[in-house]
């Protein structure tokens, strides 16, 4: 009698053709990198140059200039661009003249002014890059996270509990013991929404925007009620934190540069390496590109809908835990300017990937901070927002930037994740 012959895996062998890229497609990897690129720093670029254009629309004194005449309304127009971008740079970067003088000076404390904002862009970039990997993650699991901004604040919330009631612990127990709860109270709220698609085919968009509000409303309660710090009159605000569990700064003040910006690259790197370097993350990423194929590889696409969410929803508390931890050391209803919101734009712009998340992080937290410089301009900080959203109108409609610029399509589809469950699939 025969031996019976070893059959293939049939689904195994069928996702590894859907998945391999054409050899004549295996290009370098600077090649791949500078395609993939392209767009979104034109996309930028293009921002910028909008954002010049709104800069010149909302000033009195250049409308003043061409009153009087075509040229000196030029001139102003020109000279109000190029100071509004140098606020806007010198906020983000730092002044090369003043940091150079600091230097020559010799002065620790004004060399520590001079190079302040650069550390400062760095904090307003670290939530960024948690929120930003939140959605990203999402992404690439074919799942639209729309729910960052109220985990965040259930992450907030668990962190600052954790971190002012329990008192006694070292701070190598404390801070972590915070940051994790700030993680598990994420997670949460990222769970329910991820069961109800997996369990039901509840979109998961409707679902987050709901928990969203839920979390808002639930907040504002602990922080009136529960968590209220005493002695504020009643104001929404919880205690302060204690020593313990602080995320430490590095230097003194009034630079607050802290360790939470090192722990969000690592974070990055850990979420380079679920997605691209292992099992689960081969498995969400495939659910998330075909989850026909996914499907009939064997592969669960309940459990992986529901660790995905999961794990998006653990990334936007730590997000809300560093603000915590590292920032304000206690909570109030203005924690967030609008994090998990800003991080789909950052998500879009990072092409779902780690390392473009932390690029697109980086753009937003100078942009965000040298906001603040071109203010004393009488420039509205909305100005920034609006840059923002241009940048990530044109990131969301590539067609519009290789049109204007006319960049070839290149042939392989790396310039998006595009989201499979928007139109209800993945059920």
């Amino acid at each position: 009698m025969s031996k019976p012959e070893n059959k293939p895996d049939v689904g195994k062998v069928f996702l590894e053709e859907v998945t391999r890229p054409p050899v004549n497609e295996r290009v370098r990897g600077w090649q791949r990198v500078g395609r993939v690129l392209l767009v979104p720093a034109l996309a930028v670029v293009t921002g910028l140059l909008l954002g010049a254009v709104l800069i010149i629309l909302t000033s009195e004194s250049v409308w003043e200039a061409f009153r009087v005449s075509l040229g000196s309304g030029l001139v102003t127009a020109w000279n109000t661009i190029v100071q509004a971008y140098t606020a806007l740079f010198t906020g983000a970067l730092g002044d090369p003249v003043r940091i150079v003088q600091a230097f020559q000076s010799g002065d620790a404390l004004e060399i520590r002014r001079a190079l302040n904002p650069i550390p400062e862009s760095l904090v307003n970039a670290t939530p960024y890059i948690f929120a930003g990997l939140a959605v990203a993650l999402g992404f690439r699991s074919g799942l639209f996270n729309i729910g960052v901004e109220g985990q965040l604040f259930m992450g907030a919330a668990a962190a600052t509990y954790v971190g002012y009631a329990v008192k006694g612990l070292p701070g190598f127990i404390h801070m972590p013991l915070a940051f994790l709860a700030g993680a598990l109270g994420g997670a949460v709220w990222g769970f329910i929404p991820g069961w109800l698609k997996a369990k039901t085919g509840g979109h998961e968009v409707i679902n987050t925007i709901m928990m969203n509000w839920i979390a808002f409303r639930l907040t504002e309660w602990l922080l009136g009620g529960p968590m209220t710090r005493p002695g504020s009159g009643g104001l929404p605000i919880s205690p302060m934190i204690e020593k313990t569990a602080e995320i430490p700064q590095f230097f003194p003040a009034p630079i607050r540069f802290h360790l939470g910006f090192f722990i969000a690259l690592g974070m990055a790197w850990l979420v380079h390496w679920l997605l691209f370097k292992t099992t689960w993350g081969f498995d969400l990423r495939t659910v998330g590109a075909n989850p026909n194929a996914a499907r009939y590889a064997g592969m669960n696409i309940t459990r992986n809908i529901i660790l995905a969410m999961t794990l998006s929803g653990a990334l936007a508390g730590m997000a809300g835990a560093n603000q915590i931890l590292a920032v304000n050391r206690s909570m109030a209803l203005g924690l967030s300017p609008g994090y998990g919101f800003d991080s789909i734009a950052l998500a879009l712009l990072g092409n779902s990937t780690p390392v473009g998340v932390i690029l697109s992080s980086l753009l937003f937290g100078a942009l965000r901070n040298g906001a603040t410089r071109m203010e004393l301009l009488r420039i509205p900080n909305d100005i920034v927002s609006i840059i923002q959203a241009l940048i990530l109108v044109f990131v969301a409609a590539p067609a519009i930037i290789r049109t204007i610029y006319r960049v070839k399509v290149p042939k392989e589809a790396e310039e998006a994740v595009f989201v499979g469950s928007w139109g209800g699939g993945n059920k």
